[in-house]
């Protein structure tokens, strides 16, 4: 399962996020949708305008993605990822 964090600089809701899933154990990688055009188009076709933007994939498809510093969702993924 890939987590990955699509962000902005100086953006505290992407800065709890990271916290909470290092936390909680949660391995992602981060994206700044400032710098790479691509994930700024993605984040925009999941119908996002605001960061973070959290995306969990398996194999290349994407199976669940939110937007802003939402613990109870990371909460969430943290307890599938134990089940697994």
């Amino acid at each position: 399962m890939l987590v990955t964090v699509y962000s902005m600089p100086n953006c505290p809701q992407c800065t709890a996020t990271y916290k909470r899933l290092e936390a909680t154990g949660i391995e992602y990688e981060t994206v700044d949708v400032t710098r790479d055009q691509g994930a700024f188009t993605k984040v925009q076709g999941l119908g996002y305008l605001k960061a973070p933007v959290v995306v969990v994939s398996i194999e290349s498809e994407t199976i669940n993605h939110w937007a802003g510093f939402r613990p109870d969702l990371i909460k969430a993924l943290a307890t599938q990822l134990v089940a697994v």
